[in-house]
């Protein structure tokens, strides 16, 4: 069939016709193939940038057993998580930690990792997951985890050397909703350390060698008031004491430390302290007969003597 001619009286091929529609499906094509060399591209990079220990894969680092000493460098910028578990790290550098700054998840468990790490996750206001269990910590201040303002689980487990938990070590953290610090050497806890995070939800406390004094009971109150789930419960007992040693804290604990913290009398108590009422009172009693005889003596004799001198003036 012969092409006809349009409005205008101007012929049409219908091939042409045909050639300007699939045009922009070229163009369409194309632009999906850029997409697609682009994408090789940036995960041909990532590869590049992945250090030679390690495993990378989309936005996760993992170098978990590979012995390391340091701080693994070339780590790409845009990690999200980051695996460094079962190493030999002593140190973490807050400067390398500094340039990983949309990192969300961080595993440093069962490294040599001990003494300050004050500061140390200075850049890292987007991390929710940090565990730092199985490693050599000695004490947990403010400046440890005062960045880490997104922090929403934290593992301290199995630090044998943790025997301090400073008063205001968690103030920033108050997104916090699971806390591990079971199998540490911590004595002591404050209870506003954990009372002030308001979504704390999880709580491991258990074989650490409590020190189970009268301050304990504000510890045990609020941890029944608050209905924060207690991680292995059986396990959280007394170390000292003597007489508390061993008893669980929340459930033992309380009648024990209650008898020994607040005023309490048994029979023997209350006769004792009839005994010695009634001792004081006979006491006083003596004591006062006494002074009252020693006062009329007194004045006995003051009498005496005056009538003795006035006969004395009267003879002479």
């Amino acid at each position: 069939m012969a092409p006809g001619p349009d409005l205008h009286g101007n012929y049409q091929d219908p091939k042409k016709k045909e050639q300007c529609h699939i045009m922009p499906l070229s163009l369409s094509s194309k632009n999906v193939w850029m997409v697609v060399l682009l994408s090789r591209i940036s995960w041909t990079v990532g590869i590049i940038n992945c250090p030679k220990e390690c495993t990378c894969q989309y936005l996760t680092v993992n170098c978990t057993g590979k012995l390391l000493e340091k701080f693994p460098i070339t780590i790409p910028l845009d990690t999200r998580q980051l695996v460094l578990a079962q190493n030999k790290l002593s140190y973490l550098s807050s400067l390398e930690l500094h340039f990983l700054s949309d990192l969300v998840y961080l595993d440093c468990s069962s490294n040599t990792l001990g003494k300050d790490l004050d500061f140390t996750f200075v850049s890292m206001i987007k991390l929710i997951y940090l565990d730092l269990s199985f490693n050599n910590l000695t004490q947990v201040t403010f400046g440890t985890f005062s960045q880490l303002s997104s922090l929403v689980v934290l593992k301290l487990s199995d630090n044998p050397s943790l025997m301090e938990i400073e008063k205001d070590s968690f103030a920033n953290n108050t997104w916090l909703r699971h806390l591990d610090v079971s199998r540490c050497s911590l004595m002591f806890i404050d209870t506003s350390t954990i009372r002030d995070l308001s979504n704390l939800r999880s709580l491991g406390l258990g074989e650490n060698p409590w020190f189970c004094n009268c301050s304990f009971m504000e510890l045990y109150s609020w941890l029944k008031e608050s209905g924060i789930t207690i991680l292995d419960p059986a396990n959280v007992t007394c170390y000292s004491p003597v007489f508390m040693h061993g008893l669980k804290m929340l459930e033992e604990m309380q009648e024990e430390l209650y008898y020994k913290c607040y005023i309490h009398f048994s029979n023997q108590d209350y006769l004792f302290l009839g005994l010695v009422g009634f001792g004081i009172f006979s006491a006083g009693t003596v004591l006062a007969w006494l002074m009252g005889v020693c006062a009329v003596i007194y004045e006995y004799l003051t009498a005496r003597g005056e009538d003795d001198k006035e006969e004395v003036e009267i003879e002479n």
